[in-house]
């Protein structure tokens, strides 16, 4: 029985991380305690006046409260929590947590299930590892661009009154130019909250295409007006409130963003 059952969970994790592609890198949330620091780092520095940025209403900590993995996944936990980081006070903590890993074209597959409550911005993300931003794990060492001249891929976005409805989007600007562009699709689905559901990107040379449970909902070229052509890394997090996550409620306690495995994989 024990070894049909190994048999089994090879074939399953072979079977989910996609039809073609070799993996390149993965975290299967396979043990108990913080998640593993070889291959995360926790931002926790707010890059905007000691704040984040879309007037979020959390500061990002890093603790066993907010981010921890037991029973095979990542929890990340937003908590109602007075907290102040150098005189900045927030009513609320969380975690936003950075791949130790950066990636040029390939496939993201991240299977989650979402906080059902009130106010709640989970995200799971990419940025250019060349941003300037603050605190971020590869800071200036592949480069010193500004956002969105960086590049942002949001493969899953859920604002904080549809919590059954994915959002992904771009953000792109020119280097030259400094113009800013975005896109992006909406799209309902079912219980995003009591299921879990894979949330993928895959990115090529020539196209950028985000999916949902394997189904492609948002396909565009890789092209000259949309020139993502440095690599990323990959971003977790759960905000509070701000521009997507909207009013929070007086009865909030707690929320959770559940991670079940991330799978970086060469198309």
């Amino acid at each position: 029985m024990k070894k049909l059952l190994l048999i089994s969970t090879f074939l399953l994790f072979v079977s989910c991380s996609n039809n073609s592609g070799k993996i390149i890198w993965s975290e299967e949330f396979n043990y108990t305690g913080r998640p593993d620091s070889n291959k995360w780092h926790h931002q926790v520095i707010p890059p905007n006046s000691y704040g984040w940025h879309n007037n979020e209403l959390q500061h990002y900590i890093d603790d066993e409260s907010t981010s921890f993995v037991s029973e095979g996944t990542l929890k990340i936990k937003a908590i109602k929590q007075t907290y102040t980081f150098e005189g900045d006070k927030k009513d609320y903590v969380s975690a936003r947590l950075n791949s130790k890993f950066d990636f040029k074209y390939g496939r993201v597959d991240v299977r989650a299930k979402l906080p059902r409550e009130e106010g709640t911005w989970p995200a799971i993300w990419t940025l250019g590892s060349n941003v300037n931003e603050e605190g971020n794990y590869f800071g200036d060492t592949k480069g010193n661009e500004g956002w969105p001249m960086c590049g942002e891929i949001d493969i899953m976005e859920q604002t904080g009154w549809e919590k059954n409805v994915l959002k992904g989007h771009l953000h792109w600007g020119h280097t030259e130019t400094k113009e800013y562009f975005d896109e992006g699709e909406s799209k309902e689905i079912p219980n995003s909250y009591d299921d879990f559901h894979v949330y993928s990107l895959e990115w090529t040379p020539n196209e950028i295409i985000l999916l949902f449970d394997n189904k492609p909902f948002y396909t565009v070229p890789n092209d000259k007006k949309r020139p993502y052509d440095n690599p990323h890394y990959l971003l977790l997090n759960l905000a509070m409130g701000g521009t997507l996550g909207g009013p929070v409620s007086d009865e909030f306690k707690e929320a959770t963003m559940e991670v079940d495995y991330v799978r970086i994989s060469n198309l």
